[in-house]
C-alpha cells in the first residue's frame, strides 16, 4: 500500500532540524517540514519561535546558546560558509582577545554575489576544501593549521600571530612545517620561535 504524503507540517522534523542547529532554523529549513511563512509568523506570535535575524529563527524550547551568533552567520551563508581567521583562532583556544566580528570565509563563487552582508560579520572568499575543515559545535571550522596560515596571509599582528602559532605548536595541534604562511608573516619581525 503506497504511503500517503501530508500537507501537515512535521514538528519532529522541525525540531530535528533546530536541535543540531543550537535550536536555530531557517525559513527554508521550515518549508522543507511543512512550514508556510504564516505558519511561522503564528508559532513567533503564538511564542513557539522567535526570530533572531532575518530568516533564520530559535525554537524558544533553546535557550540563546553562547555561540549563537556564529550559527546565525552560518545559517545566513546557507551552510555553505566556514567559521574562520580570528574567530576560529578563538575557537581553538588560540586566543584570548574577544572578537566583535564573526569572520566567516564564503566559497570564491561567491565573491560575484550581491546581498546584504549582517553588521557583525567579516567575510573572506576563499574555497575551504573538507581538509582543511573541523567542528566546533553546530558550525564549521577552519582546522588549526588552516586558521594560522589565513591569519597570517590576511596580516594578524606579529606578537599575537606568534604567540597563538607557539601555543598551537605546543599543545600539539599543528606541527612547524605546516606553518609556511606562519613563518613567512613573523620572518622580519625575528620568525617564529622568538
Amino acid at each position: 500500500m503506497a504511503k500517503v504524503l501530508s500537507n501537515r507540517p512535521e514538528w519532529d522534523r522541525l525540531y530535528e532540524t533546530a536541535a543540531g542547529q543550537s535550536g536555530l532554523f531557517t525559513t527554508q529549513q521550515a518549508a522543507e517540514a511543512g512550514y508556510s511563512p504564516q505558519l511561522l509568523v503564528h508559532y513567533v506570535h503564538a511564542g513557539k519561535a522567535l526570530r533572531v535575524h532575518r530568516g533564520i529563527y530559535r525554537l524558544v524550547h533553546f535557550p540563546a546558546g553562547e555561540h549563537e551568533e556564529l550559527v546565525v552567520a552560518w545559517l545566513w551563508s546557507e551552510q555553505q560558509g566556514v567559521v574562520s581567521h580570528q574567530t576560529a583562532l578563538a575557537l581553538h583556544g588560540l586566543s584570548d582577545a574577544l572578537q566583535a566580528h564573526a569572520h566567516l570565509t564564503l566559497p570564491s563563487a561567491w565573491r560575484r554575489r550581491r546581498f546584504r552582508v549582517p553588521a557583525d560579520v567579516v567575510l573572506h572568499h576563499e574555497d575551504v576544501p573538507p581538509a582543511d575543515r573541523s567542528w566546533f559545535g553546530a558550525v564549521p571550522t577552519t582546522n588549526p593549521r588552516r586558521t594560522l596560515n589565513d591569519c597570517a596571509r590576511a596580516g594578524l599582528s606579529p606578537e599575537f600571530m606568534r604567540q597563538a602559532a607557539q601555543q598551537a605548536l605546543r599543545r600539539g595541534l599543528v606541527r612547524k612545517a605546516e606553518l609556511a604562511a606562519v613563518k613567512k608573516a613573523l620572518a622580519p619581525f625575528g620568525g617564529l620561535a622568538a
